[in-house]
């Protein structure tokens, strides 16, 4: 009998935007900046905060796990098991932003909210997540 258990790995999309790395870290870690690039919510920048984003499903509880100011912030998005970290390094006077999203399940596994399999909404959310990083560094360009 064939095994289904396909592990996904990371979806991971990294950036150089040209701005100091506290502006960038503005729009990562402020609930209004967050709101810029991604999505409504009700962020704030302690550890064990729990939060809302608002997301095409409807409110996605979340919860804040390490924050390393101007650096590292770790959340837990959804119910899925999902990990959402940005990390930001200065590079001369850039910031190089690295976005990754993990803790997927296995790829046959439907998940519930979307009624899809995980394989499928980590293919839309890798290609959505291009856009979504892009707009980041508009806003923090601007």
């Amino acid at each position: 009998m064939a095994n289904d258990k396909q592990e996904l790995i990371d979806i991971k999309k990294t950036i150089i935007i040209q701005a100091p790395i506290h502006k960038v870290w503005e729009f990562a870690a402020t609930a209004e900046g967050i709101e810029a690039w991604f999505m409504p919510n009700n962020f704030k920048a302690e550890e064990g905060y729990e939060f809302q984003l608002q997301s095409p499903f409807g409110p996605s509880p979340c919860k804040v796990l390490e924050i390393e100011e101007p650096h590292r912030l770790s959340f837990s998005w959804d119910t899925e098991g999902w990990i959402v970290t940005f990390e930001l390094r200065e590079v001369d006077e850039q910031t190089e932003f690295t976005l990754t999203h993990g803790g997927w399940k296995d790829a046959g596994t439907m998940l519930p909210k979307a009624n899809e399999k995980s394989e499928v909404i980590r293919e839309r959310m890798a290609g959505g997540w291009v856009g979504i990083v892009e707009k980041l560094k508009k806003v923090a360009e601007a």
